[in-house]
């Protein structure tokens, strides 16, 4: 792999956001302290652009708002998949990474991005 696989939400949901600050002018202007309230808006925007994983030959890059965190490969243990689908990486000293915006149909993608490092489990047989 050249350069990392980056995995992002959609730039779409950027839209939603844009209505979100709309709708949040009329209100920050009501009173001298809610110009506060034009946070929001750009705290989401923010998130939308940066959170996702990175994976590189070296490892995988888990990036939040306003942080990361790198894992070599050789710290992966496996993927756990919480109830929800959120996708969780597990390391090998037994801590646990939340991937953001990854879910359990997600999988596959992952795995394939992982050059066989992460596999994904057969479904159970009925």
């Amino acid at each position: 792999m050249d350069s990392p696989a980056r995995l992002r939400m959609n730039r779409t949901a950027l839209f939603p956001v844009g209505l979100l600050a709309v709708c949040t002018v009329p209100l920050a202007f009501a009173a001298a302290w809610t110009p506060i309230l034009l946070l929001i808006p750009l705290m989401v925007a923010l998130w939308v652009l940066r959170a996702g994983v990175d994976i590189a030959d070296e490892g995988l890059t888990v990036r939040s708002t306003f942080g990361q965190r790198q894992v070599p490969w050789r710290d992966v243990a496996g993927i756990r998949v919480a109830p929800r689908g959120d996708l969780w990486l597990v390391t090998t000293s037994g801590t646990e990474i939340r991937l953001p915006v990854m879910r359990a149909r997600d999988l596959p993608r992952l795995a394939a991005l992982s050059g066989g490092r992460i596999e994904v489990p057969a479904p159970p047989a009925q």
